[in-house]
């Protein structure tokens, strides 16, 4: 029921920031004096609708976007007389940028508030964590309930009474090398008796033996369980550095700052996880690290909440926030940033035609460039599908 109640969350979550992204183009077009004709939320079949002034407002029968009509978005656009002072194409640079930008604007806007939120109820979290086979806390090794809960238990685990200690860096299970925490949780799991941690302790190689525990385990709510071999330990971390509600402010704006450089760095990795996309549907291990689509984030939305981690709903849903942000400044139609690059094109064009004595040039003719647009449609629509198969056939599980 948690699971289900988070899903439903991020979705509307996700509905509300491409509802927002649209009201960010609306609003700067109506403030710099441009005609709205209509704003919906969803496409398809139409289910209700008013009129405001000028501009329809309404709802659609299928909730996967939305768009605002602006009149005269291009020249190729139909007018009513009264409208042609008004179309956008024949407006300043400087207005026709606001406005393309107003939704990408609108969606860093929302990532950052939802940043101050995270800053001052659960704090943020710091990017500098340790290696991802250090381990932290060690415990005793508890049996899962069905329920998916941890049953009590008492005493030193294995990885304590084995000499581990908080800090330790673990680079091989047995004669097997590992990387990350789920090859550490992988290679752990399978042992069926004695075994050696290869660990780095300050500087110096350790070999150390540690005899499992054999636990009971579910791979899902009220699924089959399976008895695996575990230590007692887990991976370290630190805390999230918590903020009162005035220090969050300029906190989040740097932490802002840090998601950016993140955000950029996995947009120019998309195209490099078509690979690791096609080996998760044909079977291979997910790369926790690949896109995921609408449907995947809302999973783990669902999880997030089934687990409790709110803060990780939230940070989630803020990073998907300045990524469709980011993804819209790209220079390519049908995108914001393809329609900005037109803008800014016209501008120049003009300026070095004024200079020789030329009036402006003629609106850029869009049905040129459908071609392009065709091209970046089919190929973003592809990479769309497989990412949503890849997320149902094998989805991203940021919990074991």
């Amino acid at each position: 029921m948690v699971y289900a109640i988070g899903f439903v969350l991020f979705a509307l979550g996700i509905t509300a920031s491409v509802a927002l992204h649209e009201c960010g183009h609306m609003w700067t077009a109506q403030a710099t004096g441009m005609k709205v004709r209509r704003y919906f939320i969803g496409f398809g079949p139409k289910i209700f609708s008013w009129r405001r002034g000028e501009t329809e407002y309404g709802l659609k029968a299928l909730p996967l976007g939305g768009f605002c009509d602006i009149a005269g978005m291009t020249a190729l656009d139909e007018l009513e007389p009264e409208e042609l002072d008004r179309a956008m194409y024949r407006q300043t640079t400087w207005k026709r940028l606001l406005v393309m930008s107003g939704g990408i604007l609108m969606n860093f806007l929302i990532g950052y508030l939802l940043i101050v939120l995270l800053a001052a109820a659960w704090g943020l979290p710091r990017f500098d964590q340790p290696p991802a086979t250090q381990l932290g806390k060690m415990s005793c090794v508890s049996n899962q309930a069905p329920d998916l809960s941890y049953l009590p238990c008492t005493g030193d685990g294995p990885a304590q009474l084995a000499g581990l200690r908080r800090g330790d860096r673990v680079t091989a299970v047995n004669d097997t090398k590992i990387k990350t925490w789920n090859e550490f949780r992988a290679e752990t799991e399978k042992q069926t008796g004695t075994f050696t941690y290869t660990v780095d302790r300050d500087g110096q190689t350790l070999q150390i033996p540690v005899t499992p525990q054999l636990a009971t385990v579910y791979a899902e709510k009220n699924g089959t369980p399976k008895t695996v071999a575990k230590v007692g330990v887990g991976q370290d971390y630190y805390a999230p550095v918590q903020h009162n509600i005035l220090s969050a402010i300029p906190a989040a704006g740097a932490f802002t700052g840090q998601i950016a450089v993140r955000t950029v760095e996995s947009l120019a990795q998309m195209p490099s996880k078509v690979v690791d996309l096609w080996h998760a549907v044909t079977g291979g291990t997910r790369d926790p690290e690949t896109p995921v689509s609408v449907y995947g984030a809302s999973k783990i939305g669902g999880e997030t909440a089934e687990h409790g981690a709110w803060p990780l709903f939230i940070l989630t849903l803020a990073s998907l926030n300045f990524f469709l942000g980011a993804f819209n400044l790209l220079p390519l139609l049908p995108l914001d940033g393809g329609h900005m690059a037109v803008v800014v094109y016209e501008k120049l064009r003009n300026l070095f035609r004024n200079r020789k004595g030329l009036p402006d040039g003629a609106p850029v003719d869009y049905l040129k460039l459908l071609p392009a647009t065709y091209v970046v449609v089919v190929i973003g629509g592809a990479y769309m599908i497989l990412t949503l198969v890849a997320d149902i056939v094998n989805p991203v599980k940021l919990f074991p």
